[in-house]
């Protein structure tokens, strides 16, 4: 196994790395909208928030050598399932055919209050 950190992405708030590399997989820690320059949530409603994270992942991802391309499940946490519709407008916008698997729920609460965190398995092709 390999740690992937970049500074590109907020760093881990807790014993756990921001992804590991293990042999062809990636695995990326659930990602908060929290902009890494600054260390706050992103401004904004549900699409910036979603965006900053699936920006997060990215750089993430590019860190390990891998793209968004490469991605073969998500998993998408929601604090309002009213906010889903707005989260998959923004999420299509990093994602094409064939898109990954994905599981959306809807949970009590996130970490820092958050109201989205998205995680991902990548897979070389």
């Amino acid at each position: 196994m390999k740690s992937i950190n970049t500074d590109k992405a907020p760093a881990a708030i807790g014993p756990y790395s921001q992804a590991i590399k293990a042999g062809h997989l990636v695995f990326v820690s659930g990602q908060l909208p929290i902009d890494p320059s600054t260390g706050a949530f992103a401004e904004g409603g549900i699409k910036e928030l979603t965006r900053q994270s699936l920006t997060n992942m990215k750089h993430i991802l590019s860190e390990a050598g891998y793209k968004m391309s490469d991605v073969v499940k998500t998993t998408v946490f929601l604090t309002d399932m009213a906010d889903f519709a707005e989260m998959n407008e923004v999420y299509a916008e990093f994602f094409s055919n064939p898109f990954p698997a994905r599981s959306a729920v809807a949970i009590k609460t996130l970490p820092k209050d958050a109201r989205v965190e998205i995680e991902c398995i990548a897979s070389e092709k």
